[in-house]
């Protein structure tokens, strides 16, 4: 196990940094498969020979992809944005707009970098038009992340990325392989509803097709380790799986009296 972990590059509502603790003991093997990368905390920090990471948001993973093929170049093309003048709500907006509005391949990516450091709190929410809409984040001097790009660029060097969603991920997993699944989580309450980071949304009919295909393949000789929030619709849906529960603390939320904690749970699906 590594002694010292590396957070991912880029800020994420709901990253697995802080639980890696409680990850590690059920994520062991020599292949890895992440349908749900997201910022990359697990990949990242937790040892496998290969890893298969996947997203279905196309931005995140052509970003991993330049940052993998063109290393400190595109490091300093993302470092050139990060200037005190671009850190105001003018710079900011023209550049959101400039990724709505035709920015394409690295120049893309490297905008990517920039709206996520200089956005409200990490968050990555495209409208139902597909347009970036996260409101600037008002931060005295936000962190240039380039040690974490270099870490990110070694670890690349043993992982394969893939733009697609879940059930195109898990299916190519064999056995022996290991997948953990990170999908937008079903709300804390009845009247919350069900959002995602990518446009589109993730369903509750989504949310039990995982759950479905995660003991699909438990039976195949796939382990699958799924995370969510931990309340009576996961524990129907993960019914069939070993559960695993703890507070997490809640850094994004609109309901204040529940910002301290909240249950999660990771649902384990052993090896039949």
């Amino acid at each position: 196990m590594q002694n010292v972990r590396t957070r991912p590059f880029l800020k994420w509502a709901g990253g697995k940094f802080r639980v890696l603790d409680k990850l590690v003991p059920h994520l062991q093997g020599k292949k890895l498969i992440e349908p749900f990368v997201g910022s990359g905390s697990v990949f990242l920090n937790i040892p496998f020979e290969r890893y298969l990471v996947g997203d279905i948001n196309p931005d995140l993973i052509d970003l991993f992809g330049y940052l993998r093929k063109d290393k400190k170049r595109f490091i300093t093309s993302c470092r050139s944005l990060f200037k005190q003048d671009n850190n105001q709500q003018a710079n900011y907006l023209e550049f959101r707009h400039e990724f709505n509005n035709g920015a394409s391949g690295k120049r893309r990516a490297a905008l990517f970098v920039y709206l996520n450091r200089h956005g409200f709190n990490g968050l990555c929410r495209y409208n139902k038009s597909g347009g970036f809409n996260v409101p600037f984040g008002r931060y005295a001097k936000p962190y240039f992340p380039e040690k974490e790009l270099l870490h990110f660029i070694e670890k690349a060097k043993s992982a394969k990325f893939v733009c697609g969603d879940f059930a195109n991920l898990m299916g190519r997993s064999r056995r022996g392989d290991v997948v953990y699944c990170d999908p937008p989580y079903v709300p804390l309450s009845p009247t919350a509803s069900f959002t995602s980071y990518a446009a589109g949304g993730f369903s509750y009919d989504q949310q039990v097709e995982l759950a479905y295909r995660a003991l699909h393949l438990s039976k195949r000789g796939v382990k699958v380790v799924i995370s969510n929030h931990d309340n009576a619709i996961t524990r129907k849906i993960y019914e069939d799986a070993e559960i695993e529960s703890f507070p997490v603390r809640r850094f994004i939320s609109c309901d204040g009296n529940n910002r301290d904690s909240a249950k999660e749970l990771l649902a384990i699906y052993q090896v039949k």
